[in-house]
């Protein structure tokens, strides 16, 4: 993840400006403007991180908004070196210590923990629908599910906690779903459509939740196929089905994908069928924040 892109520092400066952190009533009436302090961040239960990376970047970010700068601007975040975004921590951990002027730390934490609690969850979460397939040849996908703005970010926990990412967006890629196919007038009208006009390089993948919508997606050349809201028994037989309809041609893969319905308790079942993906919206809609604290305390120079 480059934490320097001007896409991810407006995130982190958003996130400053809502929380009005360089404006903190409480710190400014309260602390020493000279005080040194260090917080501890501490994992206060197994986890996966993420977005520790992130964290010198927003202090950096906070320098730039905050009016008593620049004397708050000396800092260093340290951690051990076996501790970094994507590896598993355990509980009472500490994950990294910040060295700050005071004022700016009590300003920042609560923006520090809401990114990193948030994105550890979402890590921590993928990490279990990966452990869940372990074994298999089928990999975990997320999906566009994510909350308004931080997609970039929740898909980068997603890669840390062992996923893969779909799309990132709508021009990022070609799916035809169900809804695409009733207002253009039926599969094989639309995905001829996009078969003959589609830009160089992108690949037409079809959603299917039927077997005559699956022999249609092959007959009129789907180079992907997702087959939604079916059984493991379903996605097995269109899986085989796919194998059969491509034997021979060698210089044709056509990549599976099942979704809908998917949670942890069946995951692996569906791995087991010989589909290729499987795409999770729980990933990013319905992770639970990782529990972190960060315990702050004086220091001397």
């Amino acid at each position: 993840m480059d934490w320097k892109s001007s896409r991810i520092d407006a995130l982190l400066e958003q996130a400053l400006v809502e929380d009005m952190a360089a404006r903190d009533s409480t710190t400014n009436l309260t602390i020493d403007p000279e005080l040194r302090a260090a917080g501890s961040i501490v994992a206060r239960q197994e986890m996966v991180v993420a977005g520790l990376g992130a964290v010198p970047r927003l202090l950096e970010i906070f320098a730039h908004l905050d009016p008593r700068a620049p004397a708050q601007t000396r800092f260093e975040v340290v951690s051990h070196p076996e501790i970094f975004d994507g590896v598993r921590v355990h509980k009472g951990q500490v994950m990294a210590v910040i060295r700050h002027n005071a004022r700016a730390l009590l300003s920042c934490e609560r923006v520090i923990l809401n990114l990193l609690q948030h994105l550890s969850g979402i890590a921590t979460l993928t990490r279990k629908y990966v452990d869940a397939i372990e074994g298999t040849h089928a990999r975990v996908l997320d999906t566009r599910k994510t909350v308004p703005g931080l997609r970039v970010l929740e898909k980068y926990a997603v890669l840390c906690g062992g996923g893969t990412n779909h799309r990132l967006d709508l021009a990022s890629g070609i799916l035809i779903k169900n809804n695409h196919i009733s207002l253009g007038g039926g599969l094989p009208k639309v995905l001829t459509q996009a078969l003959e006009k589609r830009r160089k390089g992108q690949r037409v993948q079809v959603e299917v939740r039927s077997a005559e919508e699956l022999e249609q997606a092959l007959e009129y050349g789907a180079e992907a196929i997702l087959l939604d809201n079916m059984t493991p028994d379903q996605v097995r037989q269109s899986v085989e089905r796919i194998k059969q309809a491509m034997a021979g041609q060698t210089e044709r893969w056509i990549p599976t994908e099942a979704s809908g319905g998917i949670v942890l308790e069946n995951i692996r079942g569906y791995a087991e069928t010989g589909v290729d993906f499987i795409s999770v919206g729980a990933l990013t809609h319905s992770a639970k924040a990782a529990d972190i604290s960060m315990s702050i305390s004086a220091e001397t120079e």
